[in-house]
């Protein structure tokens, strides 16, 4: 569908013109009349969908027709950086509307976030640093209209659920409430019922995987020639890549290895300064480093469109890391391929990953390189008391 089919204001369409966006993906067609209707949403979307802009787009129209003056617009995120990414896209889209946001996240002053929730009509927040100024009395939640849980699932997981809990009990009843999550289990679904209202439902996508534009190949490796490897893949026709690895010290390491050979890397990790990190991100976004060496505090929601490979350094021990980390390549439609280095010792966990997604890993070779066979490990065949076979080697219980 193309943007001009929605009844919005001039100055958010020149915006959206601005971006160069001219059709909507499936999850903006979707969501945003709805949004635009005033109706609590919970969204299921893969990762790279444009959902940060399917709820943005049609709340700054409101509230720039509103002219609001006080924050009528908090945003929940679970990250800094999900909240620095948010923020970016927000001032893009709100670039020719009378709105600020402030963006409060831990690590950074606090008495420039009071100086910006002064001013915001927007609050772009983590819980944690959010509670701080509102047991300070430093921020005000009462004229709040539109809430937005985003990245539902990743909040659940880092245990936020009592500071959102505690955050909304601050917020008026009457207010429209949506939320966005990459998957929606049980627990998710309880965080919908507590919080929405008759919620609308959205599902886009294939949420078993990553998704189809995505090239995801294997290349076998030992330990000792996974460095090589790596450099090898990097001076073939790669663009932009983010290398995952399973540490912060091996993020720092292979970094150095590759500027040693020429590479120009940044590093992002949970060691490094919110300075540091955003300098390293900055960096990579503009092509001034075209790789990004990241442990997994990358691995969700890093919106940086010209990503053209992700490389598994380390593999992940569960497929929705798994799952996440690839995300980070084909975004907004775009192609992207995803490579794994695997060694044998990694045969389960590649295993784990293979049966989550229902699918063999292409196997990658490369020229001068004797890389070992790498077959993913199959579980024991087990049964439960009632003799059905059990998925992916997990038993399955029948209560009486």
């Amino acid at each position: 569908m193309s943007f001009s089919g929605f009844i919005l204001s001039p100055e958010i369409h020149r915006s959206i013109r601005d971006r160069g966006h001219l059709h909507a993906t499936p999850i903006q067609t979707v969501a945003i009349p709805l949004i635009l209707d005033g109706r609590d949403v919970v969204a299921t979307a893969e990762t790279g969908s444009g959902k940060t802009a399917a709820f943005l787009i049609p709340l700054i129209d409101r509230f720039h027709r509103q002219r609001v003056k006080r924050p009528a617009m908090l945003v929940i995120e679970p990250t800094r950086e999900l909240a620095a990414q948010v923020a970016h896209e927000f001032r893009l889209l709100a670039r020719h509307c009378m709105l600020r946001a402030a963006v409060i996240v831990g690590g950074e002053s606090m008495r420039r976030q009071v100086d910006e929730l002064r001013a915001a009509q927007v609050i772009i927040a983590c819980p944690g640093r959010l509670l701080d100024h509102l047991d300070h009395g430093h921020a005000a939640l009462g004229n709040i209209s539109a809430v937005i849980i985003d990245e539902a699932d990743r909040l659940l997981d880092m245990g936020f659920m009592p500071q959102v809990r505690r955050i909304m009990q601050f917020v008026s009843g009457e207010r429209q409430t949506l939320m966005f999550s990459a998957t929606m289990d049980p627990a998710a679904e309880m965080m919908a019922r507590e919080f929405l209202r008759e919620p609308a439902r959205v599902a886009i996508g294939n949420k078993a995987g990553p998704p189809a534009s995505i090239r995801q190949t294997l290349c076998p490796a030992t330990h000792t020639d996974k460095d090589a490897l790596l450099i090898a893949l990097l001076k073939r026709d790669v663009d932009s890549a983010i290398v995952f690895t399973r540490t912060k010290s091996g993020a720092d390491r292979v970094s150095k290895r590759l500027r040693r050979s020429g590479i120009q890397a940044a590093t992002i990790h949970g060691d490094l300064s919110q300075r540091e990190r955003s300098a390293a991100l900055a960096a990579f976004r503009r092509g001034i480093r075209r790789v990004l060496v990241a442990t997994d505090v990358a691995a969700r929601g890093l919106d940086i469109p010209s990503v053209s490979h992700v490389i598994n350094f380390d593999m992940p021990d569960e497929p929705d890391v798994y799952i996440h980390r690839v995300g980070r390549t084909a975004r907004m439609g775009r192609e992207g391929h995803a490579i794994s280095l695997v060694t044998p010792q990694e045969r389960e966990v590649l295993g784990r990953i293979e049966r989550a997604l229902g699918i063999t890993l292409e196997r990658e070779r490369i020229e001068g390189f004797d890389q070992p066979e790498v077959t993913a490990s199959r579980p024991l065949t087990l049964f439960s008391s009632g003799g059905m076979r059990a998925p992916h080697g997990r038993l399955r219980f029948r209560w009486a």
